[in-house]
C-alpha cells in the first residue's frame, strides 16, 4: 500500500539523501531506492556524525552490522505493496480471515496492532463503533493519539531506514528504541507535521481524542486508585505502560538489527521471533515491511500470530470485513 503524505504549508530545505520511486513499464511496478552515500552522514550512538566516503572503522559490531545490510539493497526491488495496484484484486474468500487486536485490549498492546494493521495501513475493516472502541482503548497505553501516532507510522514505511526515518537504528540503537520520542524537535524537522493522517483529521471522534488525549490515562488511573489504591495505581499504570512501551519500541529497534530477512525489501527490517512472541505477532517485521496492506503478519504456520487469530474470530462473527493478505504471486516476487 503506498502511502502519500501531502506536503507541509511552509517546507523547509533539509539535507536528506534522496528517495526516489520508479515505475518499470510493461507489468510490474518497482521501488527503486537511491541513496547519495558519498555526501550523506550516519548519526551514531555517540552523536557525533562521520562521512561515508571516509572509511572509518567503527568500534562496534552493530554500527558494522547496519552498514553491511544496509548494502544489501538490490538495485531494483520489487514493491508487493506496488504489485497488488498493478494486479486484480482476489474476490474476498472466507479463507481470507480477518484481523483485529482483541487479546492486545487486555494487555493494551492494542496501539501497535490496531493502530498498525488497521488504522495506519487498513488492512481491514470493523463496524465503526467497534473500530473506536479499540482506539480509545489504543490511546490507554500513553503512546500519544491515533493521530500522531498512525502518522509516526507511515512516515516510517514511507522513509523506511533513510535519514528521514522517525525512528531507524541507522542513527543509532538507543535512539531507535526510545530516543526518538523525546526528539520532537528531531521528528519534525524529518518528517513534517501528521500531514498524512487526513482520512483520520476528517472524523470528529479522532479531533477529540487528539485534544483531549492526556485526560484519558488520567481518569483511568484515577479509576484504578479508587477501585484498589496505591497497588492498582502501580500496576495498572505504571508497570503496565512501562512493559507495553519497551515491547512496542523492540518492534523499532530489535526488528531493524536480528533476525532474519526472508523478503526483499530494501531495508534492514527483520522477522525476530522473541519480538513476535511478546508482541502478539508484530515481531515478523520484514513480513509487514514486505506485505504493509496485509492483515497477517505470520505468514507461515509456525508464525505465531495471535491478534491474527483473534481477526479471524472476529471474521466468524461477521465484525471484521475486507481483510487484506498476500497472494501466492506477490509472495513470489517478493521472496530472496
Amino acid at each position: 500500500m503506498a502511502l502519500i503524505a501531502s506536503p507541509p504549508s511552509n517546507p523547509k530545505q533539509h539535507q536528506f539523501s534522496p528517495l526516489h520511486r520508479a515505475t518499470r513499464l510493461p507489468g510490474q511496478a518497482e521501488l527503486v531506492l537511491s541513496r547519495a552515500m558519498s555526501n550523506t552522514s550516519m548519526v551514531l550512538n555517540s552523536g557525533h556524525y562521520i562521512s561515508m566516503s571516509n572509511k572509518l572503522l567503527l568500534n562496534t559490531k552493530f554500527s558494522t552490522h547496519l552498514r553491511k545490510n544496509a548494502n544489501r539493497t538490490d538495485p531494483h526491488i520489487t514493491s508487493a505493496a506496488l504489485v497488488e495496484a498493478a494486479e486484480p484484486k482476489p474476490k474476498p474468500e472466507a479463507a481470507k480471515f480477518r484481523r483485529i487486536l482483541l487479546s492486545d485490549v487486555v494487555v493494551n498492546h492494542q496501539r501497535r496492532v490496531f493502530f498498525g494493521r488497521n488504522l495506519s495501513h487498513r488492512s481491514f475493516k470493523v463496524p465503526k463503533w467497534l473500530e473506536y472502541f479499540f482506539a480509545y482503548c489504543g490511546v490507554q497505553a500513553l503512546q500519544g493519539s491515533p493521530i500522531d501516532w498512525v502518522s509516526t507510522h507511515r512516515y516510517h514505511h514511507q522513509f523506511v531506514d533513510s535519514e528521514r526515518d522517525p525512528h531507524s537504528p541507522t542513527a543509532g540503537f538507543w535512539f531507535s528504541h526510545m530516543s526518538w520520542i523525546f526528539d520532537t524537535t528531531s521528528l519534525n524537522e524529518r518528517c513534517g507535521g501528521p500531514n498524512n493522517v487526513g482520512d483520520l483529521q476528517k472524523q470528529p471522534f479522532y479531533r477529540f481524542l487528539e485534544k483531549t488525549y492526556i485526560i484519558h490515562p488520567i481518569a483511568l488511573g484515577a479509576l484504578l486508585y479508587g477501585l484498589g489504591g496505591f497497588p492498582f495505581l502501580v500496576w495498572g499504570m505504571g508497570v503496565r505502560v512501562v512493559w507495553v512501551y519497551h515491547i512496542t519500541w523492540l518492534v523499532n529497534s530489535a526488528c531493524h538489527v536480528w533476525g532474519k530477512q526472508p523478503w526483499k525489501t530494501g531495508d534492514l527490517s527483520r522477522n525476530n521471533w522473541l519480538v513476535a512472541l511478546l508482541s502478539f505477532g508484530e515481531g515478523w517485521h520484514n513480513n509487514h515491511h514486505a506485505f504493509e496492506y496485509s492483515a497477517r503478519h505470520g505468514l507461515e504456520w509456525w508464525e505465531l500470530d495471535l491478534t491474527w487469530y483473534v481477526v479471524k474470530f472476529l471474521q466468524a462473527i461477521g465484525f471484521a470485513t475486507d481483510v487484506k493478505v498476500p497472494t501466492e504471486v506477490q509472495k513470489q516476487r517478493m521472496a530472496i
